[in-house]
């Protein structure tokens, strides 16, 4: 993967204010804390989970994810 997954979500940045995606991709932009150049599942799942943002929910991050491994493997 030649991308990070943060990377790949700011492709959904600017998206319907009902799209959950780009809702996601938008709080995950506005947290600092959120680990950018990181490729793992299981770093990346771990930090939504210990977040907790409802703007942040892991059935979408499961998607997303779903998404970034079919087009960056």
């Amino acid at each position: 993967m030649d991308r990070s997954f943060y990377q790949f979500v700011l492709s959904f940045r600017g998206g319907k204010k009902d799209d959950a995606k780009a809702v996601f991709a938008e709080a995950m932009f506005k947290d600092h804390g959120f680990p950018k150049d990181v490729k793992s599942f299981d770093v990346l799942s771990r930090y939504i989970e210990e977040k907790a943002d409802e703007e942040m929910p892991s059935v979408v991050f499961d998607e997303l994810y779903e998404e970034y491994k079919e087009r960056y493997e």
